[in-house]
């Protein structure tokens, strides 16, 4: 896959998926905006990027903050003078609580990031894409990053389940309003995946790991290249006639 000529803009990263995918995007050629509001992560993407040989510029954004997403793409313009594709991945887990005991403050905060927080990015992005010019060689591609969360239960997560099953919607209203265009809208829903997030939600239980682990028929979690790899063949011209679409990439696990 290449992506020569392309500019390519991912939240969250710093870390984990984002970053896997940020790499990736690079050794295919395209030039990265690498977002995340750990500045220090997001410099160390674009150092390895660089060091590699690529182009990758960082800026900082809240994706909670429709004023900051509206900057950032902005600025990606800005820099690189278009939008060819665009990951939204950032995302927190929130707390570990059952519905009825769910923290109120937790709730408004996995809602703003990991579903406004995609809703917002996708507004800017798809209006600088039908800007550019909806056609075979323009258009667009974006891939949001759900979850298997979003497909089915997560008991004790309710904030994390709700957001990432509104992620999917999101995706497939958006597939469908702008195909014409040519701006195609997918989503990847891993399964449990070894970055900071979830192994910061595992540490300390052994239990919980291996409970998580014996549920994927693989019997592995999920890698960062394992998503990234899947996200950047939905942005490539052999997922040309793909939109729409929530991928699973779970080890078997929904099947």
């Amino acid at each position: 896959m290449t992506f020569q000529g392309k500019v390519a803009l991912i939240t969250g990263a710093g870390s984990g998926i984002g970053r896997a995918t940020a790499l990736a995007f690079a050794a295919g050629g395209a030039s990265v905006v690498v977002s995340d509001v750990n500045e220090t992560g997001g410099q160390e993407t674009v150092g390895s990027i660089r060091q590699a040989g690529g182009e990758a510029i960082f800026v900082g954004a809240d994706v909670s903050q429709p004023e900051e997403v509206e900057a950032l793409v902005a600025e990606a313009v800005r820099q690189f003078g278009r939008l060819d594709i665009a990951v939204n991945n950032a995302g927190i887990g929130g707390a570990w609580a059952r519905t009825a005991d769910y923290p109120l403050d937790d709730w408004a905060r996995v809602l703003a990031v990991n579903l406004s927080g995609v809703f917002y990015c996708m507004q800017q992005e798809i209006r600088r894409m039908v800007a550019q010019g909806g056609s075979a060689q323009s258009g667009g591609a974006i891939v949001n990053v759900a979850s298997i969360a979003g497909q089915r239960a997560l008991a004790n997560a309710p904030a994390y389940t709700a957001s990432k099953h509104g992620v999917i919607g999101l995706t497939r209203t958006a597939a469908q309003e702008y195909a014409r265009q040519n701006i195609r809208v997918n989503a990847v829903c891993p399964v449990f995946t070894r970055t900071p997030l979830f192994d910061g939600m595992i540490e300390g239980n052994d239990r919980l790991a291996e409970r998580f682990e014996k549920s994927i028929p693989m019997r592995r979690f999920g890698e960062a290249a394992d998503i990234a790899h899947a996200i950047l063949w939905l942005c490539s011209e052999g997922a040309g006639f793909v939109t729409g679409q929530a991928v699973n990439i779970d080890g078997g696990l929904t099947a």
